[in-house]
């Protein structure tokens, strides 16, 4: 399974957009590029293309360096070097390293991959959620979820699935090791972001989040005192990845979803395009290996959504089944199951 989303990425191409028998046209790079560049001179070895692939990179030929794509505006053969302009078709300038593999008119850009994966994981709710568990004190008013310096990613918190808490007395007792979890009931309250408040030493802090639900979280105990220690189950909305190197649990994904995601890129990858014959063959036979047939009279994206589908199904019945919905009475979770 994979760890990040660099290598969800990877595993789209391996799986569905590349087949081993049609490997698109690489090399890599004999020198690093800088991020400072808009346009530099490339060095590739030569010894990975064949004279016709060498030929495909002169003047006009786009290449890509990880999800950078770079517009080729001149080409010296013997000298192994090309002119390029940098960041094109509204790609990023990044640095690159001696060895950073130099793919050759893409069908399917990089950026454009990972731009789609993102795009499907935002599109998983609310039919699918992510689930996290915070350990929070309780106290009179309200308890903050997060702190001005460290807001994390509580706004993407939804409602609350259940609060428990382990004490003596629901009226005095104190936390105690060795005794019972018991339901607290609880409210997620929706503040403005950014929200100014004043912490216990006096001093005036202000909360923001700049990117994700343009909201600030907090949560109102009831029936339980102040001090105590709650662990609340929420359901959440799936973190947006920004770059290929956030994990999949920061997002919020289980290993059961990956499939589900990479059948959902390759159906977008292909909304629209002439796909060659090689790739059609491989998605089908890659479908076939997951028991799902695919008809003769049924184009191939759509049998990929339809197989998305089925594994959301599934998905979403195991998440109903783990973590029902709580009973709630005028927005106030009361922990039932």
């Amino acid at each position: 399974m994979s760890t990040t989303i660099g290598n969800l990425v990877d595993r789209v191409y391996r799986e569905y957009l590349e087949p081993n028998d049609d490997i698109q046209s690489f090399t890599v790079l004999t020198g690093g590029l800088t991020a400072s560049a808009s346009d530099q001179t490339v060095a590739y070895n030569a010894d990975y293309l064949t004279t016709e692939e060498e030929d495909a990179l002169g003047t006009g030929a786009f290449i890509e360096i990880n999800q950078e794509l770079m517009l080729v505006t001149s080409l010296n053969t013997a000298a192994s070097t090309m002119e390029v302009k940098r960041a094109a078709r509204g790609t990023t300038l990044a640095a690159h390293s001696t060895d950073d593999e130099i793919k050759v008119n893409p069908p399917f850009p990089r950026k454009v991959v990972f731009d789609a994966v993102v795009d499907q994981i935002n599109n998983l709710f609310p039919t699918l959620f992510a689930v996290e568990t915070v350990s929070v004190t309780s106290s009179d008013g309200y308890t903050l979820l997060g702190t001005y310096d460290s807001p994390g990613t509580n706004n993407y918190l939804i409602s609350v699935l259940k609060a428990i808490s382990q004490y003596t007395d629901f009226s005095s007792g104190s936390d105690q090791t060795g005794t019972i979890f018991q339901p607290v009931s609880v409210e997620l309250v929706e503040l403005p972001n950014p929200f100014t408040y004043t912490d216990d030493t006096g001093t005036q802090r202000t909360i923001t989040y700049t990117s994700g639900p343009n909201a600030v979280k907090a949560l109102q105990f009831y029936s339980i005192q102040q001090g105590h220690t709650v662990y609340v189950t929420f359901k959440k909305k799936f973190v947006e990845p920004t770059a290929e190197s956030d994990t999949l649990s920061t997002v919020g994904l289980e290993d059961e979803y990956e499939s589900i995601i990479m059948a959902g890129v390759a159906a977008q990858m292909m909304s629209g395009r002439d796909i060659p014959a090689a790739t059609q063959s491989y998605i089908t036979e890659s479908l076939q290996a997951q028991a799902f047939p695919v008809g003769s009279g049924t184009n191939i994206r759509n049998s990929l959504l339809q197989y998305q589908q089925i594994l959301i199904t599934q998905a979403r019945k195991y998440l109903r089944a783990k973590y029902p919905e709580a009973v709630e009475i005028n927005g106030v979770n009361l922990g039932v199951q």
